[in-house]
């Protein structure tokens, strides 16, 4: 059995070449071979990271409290050593992130044939590799042009040590914009009730909307013998993504893909990946480990696509989202009448009511053909759920019928 300073030096050797390795896979840009060494090296990586992190473990002791007449060179050095354990460790996992989110924006993008069968990752085989071929899928969710930026290696800070210096400040501002924890407010309420019921004295907690009729909504739970204080206001918090491993790997790609207009194309394609794609989808789509699967606040990367519209105001692309979030939850039940339109164009159709924009610049904005959005939108204004989610339905009159006949079918079908 390999002693742990053996298994950490076997770790930074393995991690050293498949940097090298997949520098020059990406050389000739072969998605079927990339996809298949990227599951290997992922295979492997996941099983030396189990073995590393069970003889490591999270925590990692301080000398900085000790003065220099303290520091016993004994003491030091297993400090030295158990920090260099834990360093392997952490490069270890960078590297697993960015191997997932690899697989994830290919699989998310394009679809893989054998002849005319198509097959998944998993079967993807040293002898099969070579005839299959990959397909684009009609949407973009993501990036693909990212992945040879991805730091497959685990090393971000000597990666991003090799890159000019604009590269080095696109970094820190996205790496900025991504840890931000967005504009706090509250969204509601957490009280303690007392009350009386079968002649005995009760307690409870509940949770109340920040605009709810308080003592009307507890007189209807309780009756009128209570008594009730508020504990804690509920609010909105937390960074949009919760794993720093993804976010040094979003901030390496996009830094180096384009150091002037970085930031502003991960917002864009955060900004898709949230109108093209369920809340169901998302949960296991992978591509931004540990991203919020809905946001309830403002993150002002977000902004960063839509700065310069004319009429551009501070936190436009996050409320956006939060009423697509909404508009989602509202549509729970309601799916059926719209069967023959897809997550994305749904997307799609939602932005253009809730917005100012046109089909035309919704259709560039998400990456969508026109054709499609105009053909979802009428689906939607037909199955009469346009009335339901907006106030103002001016712009979905366009997409009615003209004809005499179509209306009254039309009326007939809405009831």
């Amino acid at each position: 059995m390999t002693t742990t300073e053996e298994l950490v030096a076997q770790v930074n050797k393995i991690l050293d070449d498949i940097g090298i390795d997949m520098d020059g896979l990406f050389e000739t840009f072969d998605l079927p071979s990339i996809s298949y060494h990227l599951r290997e090296n992922l295979s492997l990586l996941q099983e030396l990271e189990e073995d590393l992190s069970r003889r490591v473990g999270e925590t990692t002791p301080s000398v900085r409290g000790m003065g220099k007449r303290d520091r016993d060179p004994h003491i030091q050095w297993i400090y030295k050593k158990k920090r260099n354990r834990i360093l392997a460790l952490e490069r270890l996992r960078a590297a697993i992130t960015a191997h997932k989110m690899a697989l994830a924006i290919i699989s998310a993008n394009y679809t893989f044939f054998l002849g005319r069968k198509p097959v998944t990752l998993k079967e993807l085989t040293r002898e099969n590799v070579e005839n299959v071929e990959a397909v684009p899928r009609n949407v973009q969710v993501g990036r693909i042009e990212v992945l040879p930026h991805l730091a497959y290696s685990g090393d971000v800070l000597r990666l991003l040590a090799r890159e000019s210096i604009a590269v080095r400040e696109s970094f820190k501002f996205i790496k900025g914009k991504l840890r931000e924890k967005g504009t706090v407010r509250t969204r509601g309420l957490r009280i303690e009730v007392e009350y009386w019921e079968n002649n005995r004295l009760k307690k409870a907690r509940i949770d109340l909307p920040a605009d709810a009729d308080i003592e009307g909504e507890l007189r209807k739970r309780y009756g009128r013998r209570f008594r009730w204080r508020v504990l804690s206001f509920v609010k909105t918090k937390g960074v949009l993504i919760n794993n720093h491993y993804t976010v040094d790997n979003l901030s390496l790609a996009y830094s180096v893909l384009d150091p002037e207009k970085g930031a502003e194309k991960l917002g864009l394609d955060l900004f898709r990946y949230y109108f093209l794609t369920s809340e169901n989808e998302r949960e296991t789509l992978g591509l931004y480990p540990n991203i919020k699967l809905c946001i309830d606040c403002h993150y002002s990367i977000f902004d960063l696509p839509f700065r310069n519209e004319p009429n551009f105001r501070t936190g436009h692309g996050s409320m956006l989202i939060i009423r697509k979030c909404e508009m989602e939850n509202a549509l729970v039940g309601k799916r059926k009448d719209l069967t023959g339109v897809p997550n994305y164009l749904l997307g799609a159709v939602l932005l253009y009511g809730m917005s100012e924009y046109s089909e035309e610049r919704v259709a560039e904005l998400l990456g969508v053909p026109k054709d499609e959005v105009e053909e979802a939108i009428r689906k939607f204004v037909i199955s009469g759920l346009h009335r339901t989610l907006f106030a103002d339905t001016k712009k979905f009159e366009k997409f009615l019928p003209k004809s005499d006949k179509a209306k009254q079918f039309l009326a007939l079908l809405q009831g």
